[in-house]
């Protein structure tokens, strides 16, 4: 068995702009979390086609043996606590695959995205079987009011503070969600993002799966809420853009990695 949960989150922005945003703000996050022999690399960034499906695949390697929690790290062994992420975007689906070489078929997390321009309304976008859909638990992420540590917090990246410049979009208020409802020409858009987790380890799997939900959570509640309040950072770039700034970061990402202190979400904070 493994825990699945559907978090959905919504953004007022289309599916087209969401795409290159997306994108510039993984790797502006990207930078944010690597730094002292932790973080980030990336191994591939590059087209693929398979079976009709085209899209850009990417295959990064997770350094984060500060990251996990203390209970974890007890019965890890040295150089374990290496993840490897393979994404394969073919927008507006994408499916990632995170895997661990010492657990093997053990543990694995998978993260298939639908983007639609839509509000959260619709039920079972993924077309699961129904024995296991009535296992999946939905999550709504509010980028307004869900739930922010406080180590979390940042006020320039609070969207009930946050000005855009360049769209005139924000502050968003507590209603923003049926003000888009009311104003259908104003753009909207939900991330479905189904995420199955399977931690196979006697006596510790509920709590690890559990733990690793929260966390994935936490990442997509923070992540959307920086995503829009950098939006005068992105709105205005092509995915040609977007690709020599990838291509920039990777080696950005290695040389932070070589240097300079461990930073970003520890599991320490929460």
């Amino acid at each position: 068995m493994a825990l699945i949960k559907e978090y959905r989150v919504v953004l007022p922005c289309s599916v087209e702009e969401y795409q290159v945003g997306q994108l510039f703000s993984v790797a502006e996050a990207s930078k944010n979390e690597t730094g002292g022999g932790e973080g980030i690399e990336v191994l591939k960034n590059e087209p693929y086609e398979e079976d009709g499906e085209k899209g850009q695949y990417t295959h990064k390697i997770y350094h984060i043996k500060s990251k996990v929690p203390a209970f974890v790290k007890m019965i890890a062994p040295e150089g374990s606590l290496v993840f490897h992420e393979k994404a394969w975007n073919a927008y507006p689906y994408c499916k990632t695959i995170v895997t661990n070489e010492y657990m093997k078929d053990n543990f694995f997390i998978k993260i298939e995205t639908w983007h639609k321009p839509d509000l959260g309304t619709q039920e079972n976008v993924h077309q699961l079987g129904r024995s296991t859909w009535q296992n999946v638990t939905v999550v709504p992420i509010d980028i307004t009011n869900s739930k922010v540590s406080a180590a979390d917090y940042k006020p320039e990246e609070d969207p009930t503070k946050f000005k855009s410049v360049k769209t005139g979009r924000g502050p968003l208020g507590p209603n923003w969600k049926q003000e888009l409802v009311n104003k259908p020409d104003c753009p909207r858009m939900c991330a479905y993002k189904l995420v199955t987790v399977r931690f196979k380890w006697w006596g510790l799997q509920n709590r690890v799966e559990s733990f690793i939900h929260e966390q994935e959570e936490r990442i997509f509640t923070n992540f959307h809420r920086q995503l829009f309040c950098w939006i005068d950072k992105w709105v205005e770039l092509t995915m040609e853009d977007i690709r020599r700034m990838e291509a920039e970061t990777q080696k950005e990402l290695e040389e932070l990695r070589r240097r300079g202190e461990v930073r970003g979400t520890s599991a320490a904070e929460k």
